[in-house]
């Protein structure tokens, strides 16, 4: 056996990735401007595409999600003699970079400037090497099948849905290294199911304007909760593409789904979009057309945000509190309720204090860890922290105030039979931005302050006192 080269795929095999996907996502990250020039250097082939791509991006191929069983297997055979080639489709510099890193490979086939070694160009390459049945082959895919039928042995990784059962045809299986786990768990995580309790926003106007026991308000208050959830998924899923490399060089985020290579890369580019027409088809054909509008907007910022805006010092907090207060927006659209100034005031200094309590966690975080930059590519530094906090508590300070003058505005009062009875209401509010402001200052704070609140005790009962005050003011 040890005298027969055992040839690896790299893409799903070695990998946990796509190399061609990951550096296309890159570029555009790096270059939003440029977004066609993928396009059309997919006009010249694949192999043009990805020589162009590889000259624009570079990668760290430390923090490259690896198979770690694929690893341990290979270094099995390495041991017992084995002569070990990567063959992949991915371009010769991501190719090279990758095998340095690990020192397990003794020659690199991959893809050129004229050359996509991929399938049967892969085949035709080994075969020429090696000859028929000369090699053993490792892999993933459907292209793979190609390979392995000629091929002596082939070994399965992780395979793709209807690979195992093809590959037993051709009769020359040795193993299989691994099956997918159960793909639930980590979609869930991906999707970031959790983060939908921030739609429970789109309800204030709905109990603002006391008709929450509106039967057919309550409907649409599904509706918009499930639209935005939708919607809010997809960005979540675009923004994690844009986001792998950096992703992984964070103490936190190399864990989620798809920086750490457990959900796949080609079917987050099919979910994103159907998740996003899933939404705007709710919206449109069940709530009204102001709120499928003001969905839109909140999309454009969200894209907007995840491109460009989030680099940007101070805009990008601004940008964070106005996504949270879209959501108010969208719920007086979506129950055909006034919009009105005291709420519009009121929501973007208490989200500005808590999109601001987020960054204070993060660059807190790199302080500790001895970074000087919260994140690559952001605008704050750790001598930023005291700022961001005094910023921070006075917008939340200030959310208190709007609370107070709106108390006092003649048409609180014809709402109301008992308005001085919601002064009650800012002592509350005081004493959780404040608890806020000092539990992040601590270090306790880890997760988005919204999602943080709706799971902590002291906010809930803070919460529920809160609406109690406005039920006895009726």
């Amino acid at each position: 056996m040890s005298s027969r080269p055992l040839v690896v795929d790299l893409d799903g095999t070695l990998l946990r990735s796509d190399m061609l996907v990951e550096s296309a996502f890159a570029y555009i990250r790096q270059n939003p401007s440029q977004v066609l020039a993928p396009a059309v250097w997919l006009l010249g082939g694949k192999a043009n595409l990805k020589a162009n791509i590889a000259a624009a991006v570079s990668i760290d191929a430390a923090s490259l999600p690896y198979n770690a069983k694929v690893i341990s297997f290979l270094e099995q055979e390495k041991a017992a003699g084995r002569t070990l080639i990567l063959a992949t489709a991915s371009h010769q510099t991501y190719a090279i970079a990758i095998a340095n890193h690990l020192g397990l490979f003794d020659e690199v086939l991959a893809s050129n400037s004229t050359t996509n070694l991929s399938a049967r160009t892969k085949r035709d390459v080994l075969v020429s090497r090696f000859g028929e049945n000369g090699f053993d082959y490792i892999g993933n895919s459907h292209d793979d099948l190609k390979v392995w039928a000629s091929a002596h042995q082939a070994y399965l990784v992780d395979p793709e849905f209807g690979v195992e059962t093809a590959a037993n045809k051709l009769g020359n299986v040795a193993q299989v290294i691994g099956r997918p786990d159960s793909p639930l768990r980590a979609w869930a995580r991906q999707l970031r199911l959790h983060q939908w309790a921030k739609n429970v926003l789109l309800l204030v106007p709905l109990f603002a304007s006391h008709r929450a026991g509106e039967v057919h308000l309550l409907l649409a208050a599904l509706m918009a909760f499930l639209a935005f959830g939708l919607c809010a998924s997809s960005v979540y899923l675009l923004n994690d593409l844009l986001d792998l490399e950096d992703d992984r060089q964070h103490q936190k985020k190399r864990f989620r789904p798809l920086a750490a290579g457990a959900v796949p890369i080609k079917t987050a580019l099919l979910v994103f979009p159907g998740l996003l027409l899933a939404a705007f088809a709710i919206s449109a054909l069940l709530l009204p057309w102001q709120f499928t509008a003001a969905l839109a907007c909140y999309y454009g910022l969200t894209l907007a945000y995840s491109l460009v805006l989030k680099r940007i010092m101070t805009v990008d907090v601004i940008a964070l509190a106005m996504l949270y207060t879209m959501r108010i927006i969208a719920g007086t659209f979506a129950f055909g309720v006034s919009l009105t100034f005291w709420m519009l005031v009121f929501s973007m200094f208490l989200f500005l204090s808590l999109a601001l309590v987020k960054r204070y966690a993060e660059l807190r975080d790199s302080r500790q860890q001895g970074k000087t930059l919260a994140a690559p590519g952001r605008g704050y530094n750790s001598g930023d922290l005291e700022m961001i906090a005094s910023l921070g508590a006075a917008s939340g300070y200030l959310a208190v105030m709007v609370l107070a003058l709106y108390i006092q505005d003649q048409h609180t009062s014809a709402q109301y039979s008992h308005p001085q009875v919601i002064w009650l209401a800012c002592p509350l509010l005081l004493y959780w931005i404040t608890r806020t402001w000092m539990i992040v200052h601590r270090g306790w704070m880890h997760e988005d302050p919204v999602v943080f609140a709706m799971k902590d005790r002291n906010s809930i009962l803070t919460g529920v006192l809160f609406t109690a005050v406005f039920w006895f003011a009726l």
